[in-house]
């Protein structure tokens, strides 16, 4: 390998603890496609042929919320996707229905190939799904550009002529998004049309192959398959799966790339009722009386967690004395909102080997951990893990009420109340009382068996990353083995609010293992 990790990452040690470091590296051929591949699946296009297509509002349910985990190749999470319908009523002088987006990198992709941060708003005609106004918010690592458009469009019936091929009009990314959904999708059914995203325009036929099930992080699903044809693109064998009703939603887009494959999976959906606007009545006279205290309401949220949402940890993992960086993890705090028919906090880990260590032994693990608010203890664990030839997808279910964790591949596993995940535990362990000599008892699920863990808080230090000095509190992860200590695993947590995990060791059959905090996250757009 050529070059230093130094050169390789351009990371200013100056600033690992203080500020988010911001890796200015030309956007190669990884992060491009990404973006690509969300601009041509739900581009700007308009209808080029093909018979005339019913129009189906049910897509179009007010507070509806996805979310959607774009992956590329090696990065399981690469980009993520949120697709929200705010309201309907009056804008800008005509009926409208507000559609909002947000496009984001995450992970990897983010910190060192490039950092997107999108924001779409478009208002569209409820006959027709045609927008009539668009604005979009453009962020990277530099600069935030904000532009609006006014499509200028006929409102309600007469913007269908008639005898009109195919449904009409220019539609942007957002409101392409929902007119797709709005096709009937008949078996067989076959729509084109052109794109124009990206700088170009392409030619694209979505076609209805067949039905198909689904799993996905958010259950299973009946699907409608098609495949979309884009020419003059890097994109190849372009398949998106609809769900098998009257909503259509897309719950997997799957595609090709030289490098790789792309895969966009529907990571959350939702229902958000809309506040409800109070009827005005009319003024009663009424005797003067004592006015009384002002009721002060209760906090939305009432957890007191040392991290935010939208927190992302990025650490470098070292072998022994080597100063090259083996692996790259990344931990990120996902979102709040109701998962699995309960409200939840979605924490995610990927991670995986680099350089000299990639070209023996390739490791690319993927866990996602839906935690309770309250305790951060999971009721549902999803676990992707590829290590050398080792191949584990496996999804737990806890119970934590009942003791049990259950997986999908028919194991019932007997746990005690309060067990964590791998993910919760590193977030759970930030909460715990860390005032030095004091020990705290929890218990893990590993390998199919709980164990007992004991996280002692053994002193106050400052150690050093980069060139920084860094106060710490030290702690040590023993277990209820005949050898407690055997992996002598140590834990350094920052000694303020944030509680923020430095640095990770341990010691393996391979040498010593160090995970330093490499770059901290930015504050939520």
């Amino acid at each position: 390998m050529r070059g230093t990790p130094e050169k390789k990452w351009r990371v200013n040690c100056q600033k690992l603890y203080d500020a988010t470091v911001n890796l200015s590296l030309k956007p190669p051929i990884i992060s491009t496609l990404i973006l690509l591949f969300i601009a041509l699946i739900f581009p700007v296009f308009a209808q080029n042929g093909g018979g005339a297509h019913p129009f189906s509002q049910a897509p179009y349910q007010i507070g509806e919320r996805l979310t959607y985990n774009v992956s590329y190749s090696n990065f399981p999470s690469a980009a993520h996707a949120e697709f929200h319908i705010i309201s309907r009523g009056v804008q800008f002088d005509r009926d409208a229905i507000e559609l909002r987006a947000h496009i984001q990198t995450t992970g990897v992709v983010n910190v060192a190939l490039l950092a997107v941060n999108n924001d779409y708003a478009t208002y569209v005609d409820p006959l027709t799904g045609l927008p009539f106004r668009s604005e979009e918010t453009v962020r990277d690592a530099t600069k935030s550009d904000e532009s609006v458009r006014d499509l200028n469009q006929p409102a309600g019936n007469e913007a269908i002529p008639p005898k009109q091929r195919g449904f009409p009009g220019t539609y942007d990314l957002l409101s392409a998004f929902y007119r797709a959904r709005a096709l009937p999708l008949g078996p067989g059914g076959a729509y084109s049309f052109s794109v124009r995203g990206e700088g170009a325009e392409y030619f694209v036929e979505l076609k209805v192959t067949g039905r198909e099930t689904v799993n996905t992080n958010v259950g299973s699903f009946n699907t409608i398959v098609t495949r979309v044809r884009v020419s003059d693109s890097p994109l190849h064998n372009v398949k998106v799966y609809f769900s098998d009703d009257e909503r259509h939603v897309p719950v997997l887009i799957t595609a090709e790339v030289g490098d790789g494959d792309l895969r966009a999976e529907l990571a959350a959906s939702e229902i958000i009722k809309p506040v409800a606007t109070p009827t005005p009545t009319p003024e009663i006279a009424v005797r003067p009386g004592p006015i009384p205290a002002p009721t002060v309401a209760p906090p939305a949220n009432n957890e007191d967690w040392p991290f935010k949402i939208g927190e992302q940890l990025n650490y470098q993992i070292f072998l022994g004395p080597n100063p090259t960086p083996m692996g790259i993890a990344t931990f990120q705090v996902k979102g709040r909102q109701r998962y699995f028919d309960r409200d939840g906090v979605y924490l995610s880990v990927s991670a995986h080997t680099t350089n000299a260590l990639a070209q023996v032994f390739t490791a690319r693990d993927q866990i996602d951990s839906y935690v309770d608010p309250q305790g951060l203890l999971p009721f549902r664990t999803v676990m992707n893990l590829i290590e050398g030839r080792r191949r584990s997808n496996e999804t737990f279910t806890f119970n934590q009420e009942g003791g049990t964790a259950t997986s999908d591949q028919g194991a019932r596993i007997e746990v005690p109340v309060g067990t964590h995940d791998y993910l919760s535990f590193f977030y759970a362990v930030r909460t715990f009382n860390l005032t030095p000599n004091r020990k705290s008892v929890t218990s893990m699920l590993v390998e199919n068996e709980s164990k007992t863990l004991f996280v002692t808080a053994q002193k106050r230090e400052t150690i050093q990353l980069g060139s920084q000095n860094i106060p710490a509190i030290a702690l040590s992860i023993t277990t209820d083995d005949p050898e407690p200590d055997k992996y002598q695993l140590r834990l350094w947590i920052s000694d303020d609010k944030r509680r923020l995990p430095l640095r990770i060791t341990c010691a393996t059959q391979l040498g010593p293992l160090r995970a330093d905090l490499a770059v901290l996250p930015a504050v939520p757009q």
